[in-house]
């Protein structure tokens, strides 16, 4: 087994910075300011060929408001799956009541705690320790984190604490199956539908809108299946963005997106679909991503409710129409099930393997239907297809005068392929080539009795014109 070491202590002391530095990433967010951190973030490290697993936690500040009492929830989970504990605190600001609440909260859980001392960069290293000895947990070990002095021999430190398996010599592969995407607004239930999937309280969930602030994956296993669940966080219109931090979380979710396999995005049932979420679809679609819309908030909705919600997903999200809608309550768990049989039949759909000759007769089949236009007099001849590429399907078409197929007709080739493939829940695109005409450019030299035909008609036509 890996061994576990979890990263805790106030907010703003660098333990984002320590686990980018100790995981060789840039996954957590970093920014200056206390806070950023607020759900538990999983990495994976590597040293020679001992490898571990780190978990970056939110900042412990004492206070007993909603969203803090939640974060410290999610810092105790983290110690309690740790095998081993980095106490960080700020070589700066010194030792405050703050560290030494959370080192006597530390002594009582019993696990083995290290402590780490940043910001030791620029002044004396002897002096700025000193007065941590008091936390009494032993030598404190300084590190700089936002240049990386110290760090690995600090990982050393701790990983000889731990006997080595036959197992970390070995290389590993990344297995964590299909990457799931909860994308949306702010505020719409992303966080809570990501623990309902769980079956546990594994990321931060509060009233407050932007309470989720980076990407956060996490693996799960079901009925023998492999995923990995990102909880991203809420998408605001640009105008609506003033914070760094937003902005930078923003980023993150869309990296999240693009690096996800399927995209289930949220919609609050009780406020609509909205221009924000429009956005955030067309960048779902442009990116090539399998996506299944559920529409959160369902319970407690009269009769008339639910029906003005359908009709208005049908009128806006008409662009969309390959996505399977699905209407749940996250809250409660309605219809959260459901989600995994969409999101593995997308998954299928965007990854399926399709045969040029079974695509070529569909495409013959498709123009005997309905041919293509004219253009200049010229009929658009298609003559064979074949797979481009896969999640999402591209199928290339080979012909003459592909250029000037309309976007109407483009349409209709990709809705045949998708009946035709059921290729449900993901976009399909189409790329035409037309072929190279060998004889472009190049004249025939006419031979001599060509030539005297030539002469003669036009000497027959001055003389008809005279």
């Amino acid at each position: 087994m890996k061994p576990v070491i979890a990263i805790v202590g106030r907010p703003n002391v660098g333990k984002s910075t320590l686990f980018n530095q100790i995981t060789r990433s840039r996954d957590a967010l970093v920014a200056d300011m206390p806070g950023v951190t607020r759900d538990r973030l999983y990495g994976e490290g590597r040293i020679g060929l001992r490898s571990y697993i780190v978990i970056d936690t939110g900042g412990l500040s004492g206070e007993a408001e909603q969203l803090d009492g939640l974060m410290a929830r999610q810092v105790e989970q983290a110690v309690q799956e740790a095998d081993a504990v980095l106490f960080m605190v700020d070589a700066r600001s010194g030792l405050i009541p703050g560290d030494q609440r959370i080192c006597d909260w530390l002594r009582r859980l019993g696990k083995p705690v290290r402590l780490v001392v940043n910001k030791v960069d620029g002044i004396d290293p002897a002096a700025a320790l000193a007065e941590f000895h008091g936390l009494g947990l032993g030598e404190p070990y300084p590190v700089a984190a936002a240049h990386g002095r110290g760090v690995a021999g600090l990982v050393g430190e701790v990983l000889a604490g731990f006997p080595e398996s036959a197992e970390e010599g070995m290389p590993t592969e990344d297995e964590g199956g299909i990457r799931i995407a909860i994308a949306g607004r702010p505020n719409v239930g992303k966080s809570t539908l990501v623990n309902r999937m769980l079956g546990e309280e594994r990321v931060v969930v509060c009233d407050l809108p932007g309470t989720t602030r980076d990407s956060i994956f996490i693996p799960l296993e079901r009925r023998g299946r492999r995923y990995t669940l990102i909880d991203t966080a809420g998408v605001r219109r640009r105008g609506r963005v003033h914070e760094v931090v937003e902005k930078f979380s923003v980023v993150k979710t869309l990296q999240a997106i693009e690096a996800a396999h399927v995209v289930i995005h949220v919609v609050d049932a009780r406020e609509g679909v909205s221009d924000q979420d429009l956005r955030l679809l067309g960048f779902v679609i442009e990116t090539g991503k399998a996506l299944v819309i559920a529409v959160n908030k369902w319970d407690g909705m009269d009769r008339d409710e639910r029906e003005r919600v359908r009709n208005e997903l049908k009128r806006r999200l008409a662009f969309a129409d390959f996505a399977r809608i699905h209407f749940i309550s996250a809250l409660h768990g309605t219809g959260v099930g459901d989600l995994y049989a969409s999101v593995e039949a997308a998954y299928e759909a965007a990854t399926q393997a399709l045969s040029t000759t079974r695509l070529t007769q569909v495409l013959t089949d498709a123009v005997a239907d309905h041919a293509p236009p004219l253009v200049h007099g010229r009929r658009i001849k298609l003559r064979y297809a074949h797979l481009g590429g896969r999640n999402p399907p591209l199928v290339i078409i080979h012909g003459n005068q592909t250029e000037h197929v309309p976007d109407s007709y483009r349409r209709y080739l990709v809705n045949t392929f998708r009946k035709v493939f059921k290729l449900e829940g993901t976009p399909v695109r189409i790329e035409f080539k037309t072929g190279e005409n060998p004889f472009a450019g190049r004249k025939n030299p006419l031979t001599p009795r060509q030539q005297e035909k030539r002469k003669r008609l036009m000497r027959h036509t001055k003389k008809k014109g005279r």
